[in-house]
């Protein structure tokens, strides 16, 4: 009896060989159809490109009751913004790493510090910088005449930010004593080191701005 080349009940016949078994492999897999691949190519969709950073963002920033229509990169810090792009240059660049707090601004009554925050996400709150401190009439806040009468600055550089975070101090009820004062106030770096004259100065503000 001739003895088989294929298979038997599932075992290879003694005929059986590697070059006879990769033959039938390579023409059953050309037999099988394709056009399922085809129609799946078809139907990819090709993704929308990413939204570019520097698209200019349009931001509304009302500083010192004023409203400033700006179309900024949207990684503009408010610093940034205020300075380059508003020309309110009372507020310092210091660190620029929200370590020294001559950029400390105030948004909605509260301490920040501008150069830690994108300017659009003070879009439509209250800022009050420096300049905005100062009377309708020119007079000076109760504030920065303290720091005058005290001579509570040397260089002048981080004054701006003292006065202004001095003032949000008072007003969160922070300066009734001296020990508090330094304690809310040591965000606020002076390299002339006018602490203890920056301290009587909150002081005497602190009792003027009582009838504010």
């Amino acid at each position: 009896m001739a003895e088989s080349s294929g298979f038997r009940n599932g075992v290879p016949g003694r005929g059986f060989s590697r070059r006879n078994f990769l033959l039938t492999t390579a023409s059953t897999a050309a037999a099988m159809p394709l056009g399922g691949i085809g129609d799946a190519s078809a139907q990819t969709v090709t993704p929308a490109p990413p939204k570019n950073p520097r698209q200019p963002v349009d931001v509304t920033l009302r500083i010192n009751n004023q409203n400033h229509v700006l179309a900024l990169d949207a990684r503009t810090s408010l610093l940034d913004a205020l300075r380059d792009h508003i020309g309110l240059t009372g507020t310092k660049k210091g660190c620029d790493h929200g370590q020294c707090g001559a950029c400390t601004v105030l948004v909605n009554g509260r301490r920040e510090l501008s150069c830690m925050t994108f300017a659009v996400m003070q879009d439509g709150y209250d800022i009050t910088t420096i300049e905005g401190l100062v009377g309708p009439g020119g007079e000076l806040h109760p504030m920065q005449q303290a720091f005058i009468d005290h001579d509570a600055f040397q260089c002048g550089y981080c004054t701006p930010g003292q006065i202004m975070s001095a003032v949000a101090c008072v007003m969160e009820g922070n300066a009734e004593t001296d020990a508090a004062i330094r304690e809310y106030m040591s965000g606020n770096i002076c390299r002339c080191a006018a602490y203890p004259n920056i301290v009587a100065a909150i002081k005497q503000a602190r009792d003027r701005m009582k009838g504010i």
